[in-house]
């Protein structure tokens, strides 16, 4: 990954539990008891419950462990940003995600909103994934 210039193949643990996620989003939950990891077979706290995302923090290689953050709006104006994202597309080394903000509705059960904000990553820049708890989150 980060200093490894011997390969640019893009192999790695990252991208494959990113195909994991992206796959259990765009799917049916599987019958799966797994950890609590990242790569279990399954949305939510067990296959009854219903979540369509699987939350994720990015921390580059040189961030000194500080996640990345981006903008939650195309305005240039909007200077708020989240660490916080939904990832919509696995291409190669490419991932493509949605910035998620805190739910302002504080009756809700969701933690995140969706925004219409989008970024793509190369993985070769990304050492640390950090998964957060199965959510539901409505996107446009």
């Amino acid at each position: 990954m980060c200093n490894n210039n011997e390969t640019n193949n893009c192999e790695n643990c990252i991208q494959d539990i990113l195909k994991v996620i992206l796959l259990l989003q765009q799917s049916v939950c599987q019958n799966d008891t797994c950890l609590q990891t990242c790569d279990r077979g399954f949305l939510g706290q067990n296959c009854t419950t219903f979540c369509n995302t699987r939350p994720i923090v990015l921390y580059t290689c040189g961030s000194n462990g500080t996640p990345l953050a981006m903008p939650i709006s195309k305005d240039p104006a909007v200077t708020e940003t989240s660490t916080v994202f939904r990832l919509e597309k696995l291409d190669g080394c490419c991932a493509t995600c949605r910035v998620l903000t805190p739910n302002t509705d504080t009756t809700s059960l969701f933690p995140y909103e969706a925004t219409n904000s989008f970024f793509t990553i190369n993985l070769d820049c990304v050492c640390i994934l950090r998964c957060l708890d199965d959510t539901y989150v409505d996107t446009p």
